[in-house]
């Protein structure tokens, strides 16, 4: 036990000394063959929509890579296809297979995601993703990019909006006082997140389209909902000049149903954030002398 006791330490001081050293492995193991140039490529292994080859182009020239080819963003993909190639010296190439897929795979994931859900809800409802902001800020840019590369929207409205949530509501003492609250702020689209916390649903849209509200995000969940909003809105004489907007936990089976529904706009959060990375690998395409 005594030997490997202390064999074990001296490979954790050897670790510990080629860190402090800043001395890279991959130097050792490539060294035989640091003069050849090695061509690669990146193959998608599922069907779908590339997100992300803006940003691992970059990362690739930062790497010092020549990029032959790379697909722009949007294009779609069979499994087989080639998303990029490149070439660079072998221990390029092994730092490219740990950096530059993944700043394509969930990206390319996301915006596949998008597209499928675009494709089900055809002219109506449009859909949106409202979810990045529950995710981390050095992924936010990332996941909006990615849900606008795959054809859908991540703000309710282009234009200038406030949004007024449950919390909101809740802190200025409910519907009428939250939208009084910003009564005075011109030329924002007034956009407010019914739950029927506070009266039914249908009396609570009516008390906010009174007040100012242009976009009624209903997020119940509940579909029955819709209909009975709608109706309010019919009644009242504003269903065209008032926008309807649902969302809760919304699963592709569901498309069918609610693209039938008097909706605008549809929020989808987990279903295209929490979507399975689009899979692909690195390959070695060929070795030469430089």
């Amino acid at each position: 036990m005594i030997p490997d006791r202390y064999d074990r330490v001296s490979r954790d001081d050897d670790t510990a000394m080629r860190k402090k050293h800043n001395i890279d492995l991959r130097d050792e193991i490539f060294g035989s063959i640091a003069d050849k140039r090695v061509t690669a490529v990146i193959i998608a292994d599922d069907d779908g929509i590339i997100a992300g080859t803006d940003t691992a182009a970059q990362e690739a020239k930062r790497l010092g890579l020549f990029v032959e080819a790379i697909l722009k963003e949007g294009t779609p993909v069979c499994k087989g296809d080639e998303i990029a190639r490149f070439q660079g010296t072998p221990k390029q190439i092994a730092m490219a297979e740990e950096v530059l897929m993944g700043l394509m795979a969930k990206p390319s994931g996301i915006a596949t995601a998008m597209s499928r859900f675009i494709e089900k809800a055809g002219q109506r409802p449009q859909i949106v993703c409202g979810a990045w902001k529950k995710m981390p800020p050095q992924l936010k840019d990332s996941i909006r990019r990615a849900v606008t590369v795959g054809g859908g929207f991540f703000r309710i409205t282009p234009e200038p909006f406030i949004y007024l949530d449950k919390n909101y509501i809740e802190m200025l003492g409910g519907v009428q006082g939250c939208l009084s609250a910003v009564s005075g702020l011109s030329g924002f689209v007034k956009v407010v997140q019914l739950k029927g916390r506070y009266k039914d649903i249908s009396e609570e849209v009516c008390e906010a389209v009174h007040h100012g509200a242009a976009i009624i995000f209903i997020d119940t969940g509940l579909k029955e909902d819709i209909q009975r909003v709608s109706a309010s809105l019919v009644g009242l004489g504003l269903r065209s000049s008032v926008k309807i907007a649902f969302g809760g936990n919304i699963r592709p089976a569901e498309i069918d149903e609610l693209k039938t529904m008097d909706i605008d706009i549809l929020d989808i959060g987990r279903s295209i954030v929490d979507a399975p990375l689009l899979d692909m690998r690195l390959e070695v395409a060929c070795i030469s002398d430089t």
